[in-house]
């Protein structure tokens, strides 16, 4: 039973962060996005939010119940994925970030940001198809030659062809470095692909005619390691004369999944027969360099998705809250049952999962725009700043969705109680797809070691400075805005905190100590992370003063701040003193202990 009514995600919120919080009209006035205004920017989200609200969410509990089969060869998905994908093709989801020249609409990242979290929280599944076609167009756009812009890139942007991101080997995971296939050059331009991929999702369906895999691979005598890696396009389909025809990629297993069940999960063979052909992407042993590019933005849409799915089960859990009755006011002896949230531990568990959900969609919000101005900057002062932050927050708005995003969702089955283990309603779905977000695109604890043994500690630490700077101006506008001083010095308070810490684990690196710096990295990406949600309530508390927003609206942001702040950053303290006490137990650990 879905909440036919469910927003999935509070557009009065959308409205806020765009028009008040971070001033999405401004980026109007950059060069990229002149044709743009509030009016285009509106259309597009309400289009795509009414798609997402009336056609999408309702496919999303049959494909839940109904996964693809793999069946006479050919992996078949749920019979309603060619026209949703369809619709959001003529929606212009696929192309909307893309300049003209290829097709698209030059819509901001920060709008489609917004948008896409529509999507994704009506049916992630469906949405999947979209996002890593996009991505794996985009890496032949930015890295490919013309021949392959129009052999690939064009039909895919154009929604003819979908495209995958074809990286994880069985024996590897995720040590890229140990990848094994192989590329044998030929006179013909093109290379002979040999090797196996696993978890390729979208690799095999009905969607589209045919499927481009982005797949990494090693030229036959190149360099060991990360080095000698590089990128193919690796149709399954090859055009032949004008004809397409098999390409020997064929389907060696359909991985069968708790979640996401619309997009399938494939494990791949290349070559089987001798005769799979890919074409490089660019230079030879660049492979991952360019890669990074897709799985830098499919880090920022995994944190889109761990909060749209989150946003998805609080709404759930809030109508639930709302219509159901049981027990009484405390301290009424008789008298008619009360709905649940009238139940102050109901309240605990809905403004908790409010706090996470809304924090994280300011998160990404936030960083969306620094990826528009990296992009699109007025000079190259402004670019590299944005880039040095964007880079920086990446692990964290990948990140911190997924690993509160799960526990959100676990809020909304615990409001729902026993119905909320049941397959009858919908939060018990959203939190199995939740837990993937913690998984892929480099797991959590790969993201806690990227963002302590790298983002922080680059170009000398100017990144950290960077985001210091900017909180440090969001306090002061708290400060004048009228806002708590106890809340405003407690963030300020914790700034500091975090930059000694950092401080004293990068001296412990730099002194050849590795365990002792990034042993505790999920502590220390904790720490990080619950800093920069605060700073994110505390930004929106201060905007929220003065903003035309509803006074409900306002207090419901003051309580989420107050709520933060004083229950979460506190945290902050004890893990910064684990971090430098170098609690050892898990180090020292041996294997046979367990």
């Amino acid at each position: 039973m879905a909440t036919e009514s469910n927003p999935l995600i509070d557009e009065g919120l959308v409205d806020f962060l765009l028009y008040s919080v971070l001033d999405a009209e401004s980026l109007c006035e950059l060069d990229a996005y002149q044709q743009h205004s509030k009016e285009t920017f509106d259309m597009f989200i309400d289009s795509v939010r009414r798609f997402a609200r009336q056609d999408l969410l309702p496919t999303y509990k049959p494909m839940d119940e109904n996964p693809p089969v793999f069946r006479d060869g050919r992996v078949h998905t749920h019979p309603a994925l060619p026209a949703l994908y369809e619709s959001m093709i003529e929606l212009g989801v696929l192309t909307a970030t893309r300049p003209e020249a290829v097709g698209g609409q030059q819509i901001p990242m920060l709008v489609y940001t917004m948008a896409s979290a529509y999507l994704m929280a009506a049916n992630l599944g469906a949405y999947g198809f979209v996002g890593l076609t996009h991505g794996a167009a985009h890496l032949i756009e930015a890295f490919g030659s013309e021949e392959l812009k129009e052999r690939f890139m064009s039909r895919m942007y154009e929604g003819e062809w979908t495209g995958t991101m074809a990286l994880t080997e069985p024996h590897a995971g995720s040590s890229l470095a140990d990848i094994r296939t192989s590329a044998t050059p030929t006179d013909d331009g093109h290379y002979l692909i040999k090797g196996s991929k696993i978890f390729i999702s979208g690799a095999d369906h009905q969607v589209a005619d045919n499927i481009v895999n982005l797949a990494l691979a090693r030229i036959d005598g190149a360099p060991d390691g990360t080095k000698g890696i590089s990128l193919f396009a690796i149709p399954r389909l090859r055009d032949e004369g004008g004809k397409l025809v098999p390409n020997d990629v064929t389907v060696a297993g359909l991985i069968h999944k708790i979640g996401w069940k619309g997009l399938p999960s494939l494990a791949l063979e290349f070559g089987d027969e001798g005769d799979c052909r890919g074409w490089l992407v660019g230079e030879p042993h660049q492979g991952l360099r360019y890669m990074f590019q897709m799985m830098n933005e499919a880090r920022i849409m995994v944190g889109v998705n761990a909060t749209a799915t989150a946003s998805a089960a609080y709404h759930e859990s809030l109508a639930y809250a709302r219509d159901r009755k049981q027990g009484r006011a405390l301290g009424s002896r008789g008298g008619e049952m009360v709905p649940i949230i009238e139940h102050s531990d109901v309240r605990r568990m809905l403004l908790r999962q409010k706090a996470i959900v809304e924090g994280s969609l300011a998160l990404l919000a936030t960083v969306s725009r620094y990826a528009d101005v990296a992009a699109h900057g007025g000079s190259d002062e402004v670019r590299e700043r944005a880039n040095i932050l964007l880079d920086l927050l990446t692990p964290v708005a990948k990140t911190f969705p997924a690993e509160k995003g799960f526990e959100a969702n676990a809020l909304a089955v615990q409001i729902l109680g026993g119905y909320g283990y049941t397959s009858e309603y919908l939060p018990e779905a959203y939190m199995r797809d939740q837990k993937l977000n913690t998984l892929h695109e480099g797991t959590n604890g790969i993201q806690s070691m990227d963002l302590l043994g790298r983002k922080v500690m680059s170009k000398g630490g100017a990144s950290l400075r960077a985001l210091a700077e900017e909180i440090g101006a969001s306090v002061v506008r708290a400060r004048e805005a009228g806002c708590d001083p106890e809340l405003c010095s407690a963030l300020d308070e914790a700034v500091g905190t975090v930059g000694a810490i950092t401080v004293e684990l990068g001296q412990r690196g730099m002194a050849g100590d590795a365990d002792a710096m990034l042993g505790h990295s999920w502590d220390y990406l904790d720490m990080f992370a619950t800093l920069v949600i605060g700073w994110q309530w505390l930004n929106m508390a201060s905007v929220a003063k003065s903003a035309p927003i509803s006074e409900e609206r306002r207090q419901a942001i003051d309580a989420s701040t107050q709520y933060w702040i004083r229950t979460e950053v506190p945290r902050i303290a004890l893990l910064a003193n684990l971090c430098r006490a170098n609690e050892d137990s898990y180090i020292r650990a041996q294997p046979d202990w367990f």
